[in-house]
């Protein structure tokens, strides 16, 4: 016993003392293997953790499926041996297509993901090589959990369970989920209209109880027929519907519109997957689109309308079943609705009595289209994610002081209802077409509205035209002599042509183009030339009122030339480069500001007109300086002459022709900003009148009471003897003037600007 429990703790042994062992020591010892290698064999560490094996007295080793945090074989008693995740990324493991990946204890395992099996039948498999993963098919083997009133339907790796045709998910559930419950479509409610006394309207409404009588899924599609032709037949024929108050028709048209849009969004759910379009005889027409989620935009087109919108618009991720989207015509209708009112929103009237200031009295309108109903089953038409965009065909194009509106039909608490324009926009317009954009569904129709406006005083209105025509006259008159006159060209008469040739362009477009606004395009250039022409002739004016204040600055030098160059390079470049410098950048900046819908004309939104004003304003002050330097220059040299009567006379001239010029100039244009208030219908007429008559006055100052263009029209009217008194009564002491002319050379300035 002793000597066994030597060997158990490893003592050496003696070559004497073995061969004294007898029995179950002498066996053991023989089984003990011999020298070094039993020793080190022996030697075995008696640390190692689970899940590994002794290497030697110092080191373990992990089990396959297992690793040390140190490595393969570790030396640490704190080291353990854990699982090693085969599946875990990065791994070299593939199980294939439709299979994961399944760790277990020192190994892993692959299996087919839910939906599919093994074809061998077989729970797990080693790697991708054995996968034979293959769809299994819930529907057939009966492992689907669909409710009795769907159809199973079998998917990649999965099933779904939908709504048979005719049917639709109930409140609360979802299409083609695996807790779907379905009802059938049933035919919805409809009302008649209460305290409505009508015949034809009750014929209807029978009908209506026979089509849901006979309704079933089954039958859908001659329901929706039937019902569309019995609403055309029953606005074929109203008969004693128009015997009906204009307040009770538009009860009877609203209570159909709604009635219809629920009824047809309602039996939609029903019909096949894709687009159909049913028509009455009398020539309802009824275009719907039932489709599932996934298509990205939707397109419903009849014979004078066309629906646009995107799938995201009318269908959200939470909707059940499929969604319908329809456009309903009803030619009908609109004979009970055409007398409604038009309600327009705040921007559009602001707008209209923007551009009618003061003269907007009343709108009165007419539909171009038929009346169409645009419809979803699913969202709340008020609330629409983007908005629809609506293509209408008419064959009417708009008058001058008409406009197309887009209108739907909006009804009220009570029944009745009003055309409306908020949340629509139009965004383009042809000759026979208009294109709009809503943000809700509802019932439509292009309605063109005629602005009654608060017509011109006719007799102001004839002042005009008369005056205008006249003053034509009057300036071609001056321009012919101005032209043809080559005794009298100077720097003041060229300055008196080009002033007149300017005003008579104006004039002349003013009367033959002002209210040319059928097309834009034209409408707009006629503005923009109105408006450089009489920027242009203001301009001439100011050059008109500096070369005065010039010649009555040097009233008494001897040599005028410095004036007259200075005036000859300056007239030309201010006189049409500064109008068209303004013009440019007007035009430039608001090129939509040119035109109003009742004229050619500048328009008042942002200020406009004071591209025009701003000038003119500024014309009359600059000439009104000019003016009052030139009285001051003049009253001195009239107060240090005594005996020169031709001076006297000259400075005379220059007077009354500064006070003229400053007249026909400016002044009068000052009465078309003081047309305010009480006074305004006053100073209206004085307007007219006084600028109408401007070439008249030109005339007159420039041509009637020059005694020289006298001379030369008597040279050309040859035969006709202008007799003195004549000549005194159109002249202004013609006899002095002409002495004047011919008095002294170092006033030849003078005189010539006095005789013109």
């Amino acid at each position: 016993m002793a000597m066994w429990k030597k060997v158990e703790m490893g003592a050496p042994l003696s070559y004497p003392c073995y061969l004294c062992l007898s029995g179950p020591g002498l066996l053991v010892l023989l089984l003990l293997p011999w020298g070094p290698a039993a020793q080190s064999t022996k030697a075995c560490a008696r640390w190692c953790p689970p899940n590994s094996s002794c290497v030697n007295s110092t080191a373990c080793r992990c089990l396959p499926g297992f690793s040390a945090s140190s490595g393969e074989v570790f030396t640490s008693p704190s080291d353990s041996c854990d699982d090693i995740n085969e599946c875990a990324p990065p791994t070299a493991v593939s199980c294939g297509k439709g299979a994961d990946c399944q760790n277990t204890e020192g190994s892993y395992h692959c299996i087919c993901v839910p939906g599919y099996e093994l074809a061998s039948g077989a729970p797990v498999f080693r790697n991708e090589n054995e996968n034979t993963c293959q769809d299994k098919d819930e529907c057939s083997s009966g492992e689907h959990h669909c409710h009795n009133s769907t159809i199973c339907t079998n998917t990649v790796g999965s099933y779904v369970c939908h709504c048979p045709q005719g049917w639709v998910p109930k409140p609360g559930f979802q299409n083609k989920k695996n807790t779907t419950i379905c009802e059938e479509v049933s035919f919805p409610t409809w009302m008649p209209p209460p305290g409505i006394k009508s015949q034809r309207l009750s014929r209807f409404f029978h009908r209506l109880q026979d089509l849901r009588g006979n309704f079933s899924s089954a039958s859908v599609q001659s329901t929706v027929q039937g019902l569309i032709q019995e609403v055309g037949d029953l606005l074929e024929g109203p008969q004693d519907l128009e015997n009906l108050s204009q307040s009770e028709q538009q009860f009877v048209a609203t209570n159909l519109l709604l009635g219809l849009e629920n009824a047809l969004g309602w039996l939609g759910k029903a019909l096949p997957i894709g687009a159909v379009t049913f028509s009455s005889s009398a020539g309802t027409v009824l275009s719907l689109e039932v489709q599932e989620q996934g298509y990205e935009n939707i397109t419903l087109i009849q014979n004078q309308t066309k629906m646009l919108l995107t799938w995201d618009t009318v269908h959200e991720s939470g909707d059940s079943g499929p969604t319908v989207v329809g456009l309903l015509s009803t030619p009908g209708v609109g004979r009970f609705l055409a007398k409604a009112p038009l309600v327009l929103d705040t921007v559009e009237q602001a707008a209209l009595h923007e551009t009618h200031k003061g003269v907007l009295q009343e709108l009165y309108h007419d539909l171009l289209s038929d009346v169409i109903s645009a419809f979803i089953s699913n969202k709340d038409p008020q609330n629409l994610r983007h908005p629809v965009t609506f293509i209408f065909q008419h064959s009417v194009i708009p008058g001058p002081r008409e406009k197309v509106f887009c209108v739907f039909w909006e009804h009220g608490q009570n029944g009745s209802g009003h055309w409306a324009t908020s949340g629509c926009r139009i965004v383009g317009t042809k000759v026979s077409s208009t294109i709009c954009q809503c943000t809700h569904l509802s019932s439509f129709a292009i309605l063109m509205a005629l602005y009654e406006v608060q017509e011109k005083d006719s007799a102001l209105t004839v002042i005009s035209y008369m005056g205008l025509s006249l003053s034509l006259l009057c300036l071609l008159l001056v321009v012919l002599t101005f032209l043809f006159c080559k005794a009298i060209h100077n720097t003041s008469t060229s300055l008196h042509l080009q002033l007149s040739i300017c005003l008579f362009l104006a004039h002349l477009l003013f009367l033959t183009a002002i209210d040319r606004i059928e097309i834009k395009v034209l409408c707009s250039i006629i503005a923009g030339a109105l408006h450089y022409l009489y920027l242009a002739s203001f301009t001439w004016m100011l050059l008109e009122g500096l070369h005065l204040f010039l010649t009555a600055r040097n009233l008494m030098v001897v040599n005028y030339s410095s004036v007259n160059k200075f005036m000859k390079k300056l007239m030309f470049p201010v006189g049409y480069g500064v109008p068209a410098v303004i013009v440019t950048i007007s035009a430039a900046s608001w090129p939509h500001l040119y035109g109003t819908p009742t004229s050619c004309w500048l328009n008042s939104e942002k200020g406009f007109k004071w591209s025009f004003l701003g000038p003119v304003c500024s014309i009359f002050l600059v000439n009104l300086a000019f003016f009052l330097m030139t009285l001051w220059i003049l009253k001195s040299k009239l107060s240090s002459l005594n005996s020169d009567v031709s001076t006297l006379q000259n400075t005379r001239m220059l007077t009354f022709k500064a006070t003229a010029q400053l007249f026909i100039l400016g002044c009068t244009w000052c009465l078309g900003i003081l047309q305010v208030g009480p006074a305004a219908h006053v100073m209206a007429y004085l307007f007219t009148i006084i600028n109408s008559l401007q070439g008249v006055f030109i005339f007159l100052v420039y041509c009637l009471l020059s005694q020289q263009v006298w001379e030369q029209y008597g040279k050309w009217f040859k035969g006709i003897d202008i007799t003195k008194s004549k000549s005194e009564k159109y002249t202004l002491s013609s006899k002095t003037t002409s002495d004047a002319c011919k008095y002294s050379a170092a006033r030849s300035h003078i005189a010539d600007t006095a005789c013109h």
